[in-house]
């Protein structure tokens, strides 16, 4: 199943969708309006997070497929860590950007991967809402990855992400990663949570992103997230290894759809980035 999280004024509802049938699970369980909730749930039960939205699907009403276009913040994680240069394409990019090239083919081609600190609630916006780019930076670009979701530590189903990222900055020096990729607005994720039994094997999922400007494409790219040198099970290990893990987070694993050197991100453009078996996360994009 894959589930999204509805806003209807002051109240939130969490919608399972069951191949074409859109369930409200909050109108049988009123307190069950996020999806860390129904984790919680069924982690107590000792199941599945879809055997245990199935035991309420047969008394909740069904929605409209059309309202699930509303969807806000499908979850709301209590951090967002990324990993980086976990694609071929990705490590020769951070190699043409940096003055340091070397350290990149190093952190590509060692055992440990780089993981790092992406963002907070605050800094996290979901389907619809405005990304990010730095007004101190004049190269900033959308990465687009697939999201690990993880509740108390164990994988339990996956998202799209964007991982916003002044390029100009991060190139300038290494040290200045922190604020190349953490600042208002740099991470969006959505517009659902594919459960991990919905998705299967995640490294056979297909990866696309379009970004267009005044309703022209600029970049229109696909890739397999099949090609990346890691798996999601590893990055998830060197994650939780030797580090307190909060209940409900989120893990993005990489790109490898990286725009030509020559653009940068603009105030105003849109960014569509779609995974199958997910979905489709789209955000206009601000100066912060």
């Amino acid at each position: 199943m894959r589930y999204q999280r509805l806003s209807t004024g002051d109240q939130y509802r969490l919608i399972a969708v069951d191949d074409d049938t859109a369930y409200d699970l909050t109108a049988v369980k009123p307190r069950l309006d996020r999806f860390g909730e129904l984790a919680a749930a069924a982690d107590i039960a000792g199941i599945g997070i879809d055997e245990m939205a199935s035991e309420l699907t047969d008394e909740a009403p069904t929605v409209s497929r059309d309202s699930l276009t509303d969807g806000t913040l499908p979850i709301v994680p209590e951090e967002v860590w990324a990993a980086g240069v976990t694609y071929e394409i990705s490590e020769e990019a951070r190699e043409a950007e940096s003055g340091m090239p070397e350290m990149y083919l190093h952190a590509y081609e060692a055992e440990r991967p780089e993981i790092f600190f992406k963002a907070t609630p605050s800094r996290t916006v979901g389907p619809g809402e405005a990304v990010g780019i730095r007004a101190d930076s004049s190269w900033d670009v959308p990465e687009p990855e697939l999201g690990i979701v993880l509740y108390d530590g164990s994988i339990v189903g996956y998202t799209v992400g964007n991982d916003m990222s002044s390029r100009e900055i991060e190139g300038e020096n290494p040290l200045y990663l922190p604020q190349a990729k953490m600042y208002e607005r740099c991470c969006s994720i959505g517009p659902c949570i594919a459960s991990a039994a919905e998705v299967g094997d995640p490294h056979e999922l297909t990866m696309s992103m379009e970004i267009t400007r005044d309703g022209e494409t600029l970049y229109d790219g696909e890739t397999s997230i099949g090609n990346m040198a890691r798996t999601c099970d590893e990055l998830v290990e060197y994650w939780r290894d030797h580090d307190v893990v909060p209940e409900l987070g989120v893990l993005l694993t990489g790109t490898s759809l990286v725009p030509d050197d020559g653009f940068t991100l603009q105030p105003n453009d849109e960014v569509r980035i779609a995974i199958d078996q997910i979905g489709e996360l789209v955000n206009p994009v601000v100066e912060v």
